[in-house]
């Protein structure tokens, strides 16, 4: 049994990276539409589930600082598509889907990291959130124009592949952004964010993502 024990745990290893392999390329559903399995954030006061999306913020009283539900789980190189309808009648009205990010260590309740932006002048732009400060890329208005659902379920697809990003809502495309700076990881968490500010109401469902090599 001794002699037999180094190649049985090569075959389980072998068929561990088969099946990882096998799965890649394939969409893996990261919300099952009942709980906050797989994610974390301020599931007590911000975040609650709502006919099966995540859904931050209120009308009732501007949501006081920016919040986010946060994965467990890192990604590099993927396809992520994330539903999402923005609703707000006061102050500050915007969210955003962060991508290959971390979370702050001040303030804690922040992500550093890219974010694929929602909400009026901000819509399909990347903005580097807590880090650098600053839109990265903006898309065209006209685009824009076309494209958003104001108030309505939209969705985003965000693709990103080694240094490069690429957005589009509702099958319009949005940007196409190469980061130049190499010091910028490009590996992390993905983020779904309320900003604070406003009385707004941020939802999120039918988030999958899809591993690319």
């Amino acid at each position: 049994m001794k002699t037999l024990r180094p190649t049985l745990a090569a075959s389980l290893l072998v068929a561990t990276l088969t099946v990882a392999a096998a799965d890649r390329g394939k969409p893996i559903k990261l919300t099952d539409g009942k709980t906050f399995a797989g994610w974390v954030g301020d599931t007590n006061k911000t975040w609650r589930i709502v006919d099966g999306a995540f859904v931050g913020g209120t009308l009732d009283a501007k949501v006081p600082r920016n919040e986010f539900l946060r994965s467990e789980r890192a990604f590099t190189n993927f396809v992520l598509r994330v539903k999402f309808r923005l609703v707000g009648t006061e102050g500050f009205v915007n969210g955003g889907v962060q991508i290959r990010s971390q979370p702050a260590l001040q303030p804690p309740n922040e992500m550093v990291g890219y974010q694929c932006d929602i909400g009026d002048g901000w819509w399909g732009a990347i903005y580097d959130e807590t880090r650098r400060n600053k839109v990265l890329v903006k898309p065209d208005a006209g685009a824009v124009a076309k494209a958003v659902k104001k108030g309505e379920w939209n969705e985003y697809e965000i693709r990103a592949e080694g240094r490069r990003i690429r957005t589009s809502i509702n099958g319009v495309a949005m940007v196409d952004y190469t980061e130049p700076d190499d010091s910028i990881p490009q590996h992390g968490l993905l983020g779904l964010q309320v900003h604070g500010g406003g009385k707004t109401e941020m939802s999120y469902k039918d988030i999958t993502v899809e591993e690319l090599p």
